[in-house]
């Protein structure tokens, strides 16, 4: 009977652990800056494309996330996003990649005294885009930020930049790039490792003088499979602000994030 007992208890044990440890996982997730590699891929769908609203489009955003340990207080973190996108305007089809948006923040190891997180460093956009709707035309480099705290499951934020263009052929027609992406956030994750988060993603071009606001609501779970650790999420993205021919009104998104150990 004693051994029945702490055979229970032995499993209950290793449940208990590989809940907190999916747990600290979620909340690392949270975190732009965490110490961890990952390969989140992110599908949109969103309807009312086009100037008669009659288009759609698919969006994949393909984010790896890799830390560099650089000595005992500083981390690097690279952050790209390649973007992969398929519209129908049912006339006809574009299919291609985006512009490439590389981030390196460094970050300290430790926190703040008062618990902020922070890491700041250069963004570089590549002109990678396969079809002139899908991009500028124009390399790009400028600075990027994020702030954020994470206390007794909450985690909010802001993380930022602007990329200013150049290169840009005015003689094809080519305009600049001079744009702001402001993404404020706020998310709770519970002890059973399910999280919800909410975020806004505005972007300004003021060169154009246009402002994109989606606001993003999404629910995710990590969850192990065999010796691999995943992240699923789903969730809904209201355009509360876009450009004449882009996105309107409700969207979806579905999230798949892998972990790789380090």
């Amino acid at each position: 009977m004693k051994y029945r007992i702490l055979s229970t208890l032995l499993v209950l044990s290793s449940f208990t652990a590989t809940a907190n440890n999916s747990a600290d996982i979620a909340k690392k997730l949270q975190n732009p800056v965490a110490d961890m590699i990952s390969v989140p891929v992110q599908f949109n769908y969103d309807p009312n494309i086009g100037l008669d609203e009659q288009g759609e489009r698919w969006l994949t955003n393909v984010q790896p996330v890799v830390p560099y340990d650089l000595n005992d207080d500083w981390n690097l973190i690279s952050r790209t996003i390649i973007p992969i996108v398929s519209q129908d305007f049912g006339s006809f089809r574009e299919d291609g990649i985006g512009d490439i948006v590389q981030s390196f923040f460094f970050s300290p190891k430790q926190q703040t005294d008062s618990g902020w997180i922070w890491g700041a460093g250069p963004v570089l956009m590549f002109p990678s885009a396969s079809e002139p709707m899908f991009g500028s035309d124009n390399w790009g480099i400028g600075p990027t930020a994020v702030l954020l705290k994470q206390s007794d499951g909450w985690t909010f934020g802001a993380l930022a930049n602007h990329i200013w263009g150049f290169g840009a052929d005015k003689d094809q027609g080519q305009t600049d790039v001079n744009a702001t992406f402001i993404q404020p956030f706020i998310g709770y994750t519970w002890p059973s490792a399910t999280s919800v988060f909410l975020n806004s993603e505005t972007t300004i071009d003021w060169e154009n003088d246009v402002e994109s606001v989606p606001i993003n609501l999404v629910a995710s779970q990590v969850i192990t499979i065999g010796d691999n650790v995943f992240s699923l999420g789903a969730g809904l993205h209201y355009w509360a602000k876009g450009p004449e021919n882009g996105p309107d009104g409700m969207g979806a998104r579905i999230m798949i994030t892998w972990l790789i150990p380090q």
